[in-house]
Formats: C-alpha cells, sequence, structure tokens
C-alpha cells in the first residue's frame, strides 16, 4: 500500500499536490476554529458584551491547551510524512505510539495546570466583576477535559499526514456541526452561558478523538496503531516535542498577546474595550485559520520533497503558498474596511458603544494581516525541512518583539496604541526574518547540489 501511495505522489505536478494538501487543510483549519467563533457569535447575542470579556480572557488558558495537541500533531505528523518519504512505515508506525503516549501524558500536565493556576491567570488580566466568573467556570470545564481538547486537535493532523487530509477534514466538520448544535441547545435553549460553551466544546471534541483513534485501528489507515511499550523511547517522545514546540510557542504566544492585550485595556479602557479585541480577534483568527491552513496545506508536500531531495518542488510549493497568502491577506483588509458594520453584525448589533469601538479596532489592528500568514508560511517550512529549532526561533522572536510595542504605544497614545502595536511589531519582525530566508534558501540550493 505504501508503494502505491508514494508512487502516486511522484507523479503529481506541484500545484495538484500542494492543493491536494492545501484544500483540505484549510477547510479543516476552518472547521476547527469555528469551535472558537460559533462560542463567540452565541455568547455575543445570547450572553452580551461581558459574556465576550469573559470568554476572551479565558481564552489565553484554552489556547495553551490547544497548542500542546498542535505541537504533538504537527511534531509527530512531520516526522510521519517524512518517514513515508523514505519508504520506511515501520518507523512511522513508531512516530504515532510515541505521539499517543505524548498526548496522554501532556493532556494530564495539562489538567493540573489548569485547575490550580487557572483563576490567578485571570486575575493577572485584571478580569473582575461578572467577567471573571463567567471565565472561571469556563475554564473549570475545561479542565476536567483537557484530555480531550488535546486529542482532538492533535489527531486530525495525524490522520492528514497519513495521506488521509479529506478524513481528517471530516473529524473536523462533524465536531464542528456538534458544537453549533450544543452551543444552541445549552446557550439559547437553557441558558447555560459559558459554562454551556465549554461543554458544548468539550463533547464535540470527545466525538473527534475517538473517530480519530478508530481511524487508525482500521484499514483505511495507511499507518495501523501498533503499540507496544518497548518501542517508546525518550529521544523519540522528545524529538517530536522539539520538532512541532514551535506550534505550541505560537500558541503560547497568541496566549499571551491577547492577556496582555485584556489587561491593557482594562487598564486603559474597560470590559467594552476587551470584548470590542475579542470581535476583532475573531475577525483576524478567520484569516488566520485561512493563513494557517494553507500553510499546513504545504507542510505534508514539503516534507515528502525534502526526504527524496527534490529540491526544485520545494521552492515552487513555496512560491505557491507565499502568493495565495499574500492575495488572501490584502482582500481581507479590504473586505473589512468596506462593510465593517456586515462584520461586526455577525457578533453584537445591538450594543452601540461596542459596535463603535470594534469598528476603530479592526481598522487600526488588522491593516499589517498579511504579514502574520508570512510569518506562519516561515515557521511551517522550517518545521516541514526537519529544522525544529529555527522554526522554534521564529516563534519565540514573533513573542518577544510584541512587548516593547505594547509596553510603549499604550503611554503615548492610549487605546489606540494598543490596537496598533501588533501590527507594528508584525513589519519590524519581518524586516529581522530576511537574512534567515535568504540564508536557507542557501542551504536548500547546496543540498541541490
Amino acid at each position: 500500500m505504501l508503494a502505491i501511495s508514494t508512487a502516486s505522489i511522484d507523479q503529481l505536478t506541484v500545484k495538484q499536490h500542494f492543493w491536494k494538501y492545501a484544500i483540505p487543510s484549510i477547510a479543516a483549519m476552518l472547521v476547527s476554529g469555528l469551535y472558537q467563533i460559533i462560542d463567540g457569535i452565541f455568547v455575543g447575542h445570547y450572553v452580551g458584551f461581558e459574556g465576550l470579556a469573559g470568554i476572551n480572557m479565558a481564552w489565553p488558558i484554552i489556547c495553551c491547551v490547544v497548542g500542546v495537541g498542535m505541537m504533538i500533531g504537527m511534531g509527530a505528523g512531520s516526522l510521519l510524512s517524512i518517514t513515508r518519504g523514505e519508504k520506511k512505515p515501520l518507523e512511522g508506525q513508531k512516530v504515532l505510539s510515541h505521539a499517543i503516549v505524548l498526548i496522554g501524558i501532556m493532556s494530564i500536565a495539562s489538567a493540573i495546570f489548569i485547575h490550580f493556576f487557572g483563576e490567578t491567570l485571570l486575575l493577572l488580566q485584571a478580569a473582575d466583576g461578572q467577567s471573571f466568573i463567567m471565565a472561571s467556570d469556563y475554564i473549570e470545564v475545561f479542565a476536567y477535559g483537557a484530555f480531550f481538547t488535546t486529542a482532538a486537535t492533535a489527531m486530525p493532523l495525524l490522520v492528514r499526514n497519513d495521506e488521509q487530509p479529506g478524513f481528517a477534514t471530516m473529524l473536523l466538520m462533524i465536531g464542528a456541526v456538534m458544537n453549533i448544535a450544543l452551543d444552541y441547545l445549552l446557550i439559547a435553549v437553557y441558558p447555560l452561558g459559558l459554562t454551556g460553551a465549554a461543554i458544548a466544546t468539550l463533547i464535540s471534541q470527545a466525538i473527534v478523538m475517538l473517530l480519530g483513534f478508530y481511524y487508525f485501528f482500521s484499514r483505511k489507515a495507511n499507518t495501523r496503531f501498533k503499540f507496544s511499550y518497548k518501542d517508546i523511547k525518550f529521544k523519540q517522545l522528545q524529538k517530536i516535542l522539539v520538532l512541532g514546540s514551535s506550534s505550541l510557542i505560537m500558541f503560547m504566544y497568541f496566549s499571551f498577546i491577547i492577556a496582555l492585550h485584556n489587561f491593557l485595556f482594562m487598564q486603559y479602557g474597560s470590559a467594552v474595550h476587551v470584548a470590542a479585541f475579542a470581535i476583532v480577534g475573531y475577525v483576524a483568527t478567520t484569516f488566520y485559520l485561512l493563513a494557517e491552513g494553507i500553510a499546513g496545506g504545504m507542510q505534508p508536500p514539503v516534507s515528502y520533497y525534502y526526504g527524496a531531495k527534490q529540491i526544485l518542488q520545494i521552492k515552487q510549493t513555496v512560491k505557491l503558498t507565499v502568493k495565495v497568502v499574500a492575495i488572501l491577506g490584502v482582500f481581507t483588509v479590504l473586505f473589512i474596511n468596506i462593510f465593517p458594520n456586515f462584520v461586526i453584525g455577525f457578533f453584537s448589533n445591538h450594543d452601540n458603544a461596542l459596535m463603535a469601538e470594534t469598528l476603530i479596532g479592526m481598522r487600526l489592528h488588522l491593516f499589517a494581516l498579511v504579514l502574520d500568514g508570512f510569518i506562519f508560511i516561515a515557521t511551517m517550512y522550517f518545521m516541514a525541512v526537519n529544522q525544529g529549532n529555527k522554526s522554534l526561533f521564529i516563534s519565540m522572536a514573533n513573542m518577544a518583539i510584541q512587548i516593547p510595542f505594547l509596553l510603549t504605544l499604550p503611554n503615548l497614545i492610549g487605546v489606540n496604541g494598543i490596537w496598533l502595536s501588533v501590527p507594528l511589531s508584525n513589519v519590524a519582525l519581518c524586516l529581522i526574518l530576511t537574512p534567515l530566508i535568504l540564508s536557507e534558501n542557501k542551504r536548500i540550493n547546496e543540498l541541490h547540489n
């Protein structure tokens, strides 16, 4: 089966190979992101701005759990694709076994962390009143379901890199449809607020997890799950974590930046500004999911080409990815500036103060959105070619460079300085990354020779 599958890959053009993974990857990212966005839509309409503020303060904590799942899924998934390119199916089975072990260990650690430090992290964001109470209820539910969140994030990535992107997308679509139905039931019909939103998400994730495990035991799997304690090696666990660590760092970066924004908005504004930031975040997340889906679709072909030493195909795939993300970024910025009320109306249409602040935030915070897409591509590329240290550097630099802007601009121009900090720091980061990209181009050319 493996020989047939890799032979069919070799017969695809670069564009065909890219879109074979990019389309399901985009769909998968959008569907997975619907968990957060759908929660925001229901909370915005049925709970109000305090609920939006609460869920935005809870999200940095939950985001770290999702990041753990991404770390395992991307790290093990990249190795799985490389073993397929090298035509080593037994090594692929070992990669899968190590990924399952990590899901168990890391989800337990995540649950303990949320239970003991969750409320402290909310207080550090200056959460208070009803927003604090709602956020506490939300994260407490996730403390009991961290295993579902971790596994439901990692499993579709592993399925995708097992040459089944369509099935991976189907998993996430099932989870998203369940989440929509349960959100309506537990927020609109039974007014359970943010607790209902958390329960809805966890039930949906549990279903995705179970279907993902089922796949790797089924005949449909190219890499069948075959576990043996004797095959578990600490170095292999470490390799998966290091290779996928840039994904965790990226999610920790998002968590940190969202938390710092929340704190600053509470200091220079109010809970209305935090709620506006939540809506702007949902809009930005839609682009991030598309851009990450495109970059994620690039990863399996590039990993395969790297394993097969097909350097020209790597370059062509990366150029195509950059072009698609650039077009998407420009279109997104134009759309939100031309039709702002249409976009904001998805989350709130009855609070004039919230809508006015959200409009300002969208225009200031999202003007350099395309640069986020380029950063995603760079991070994913280095992961795909087994250069996890460079992916980690980009992710850490992305986090570190935000801090001076966020600590300086609000003191100078107040709330608008908070909105402008991220886009201006992204401009600075892209300038810093230019020499690294040029150096990698030289390295790839030398491999070809």
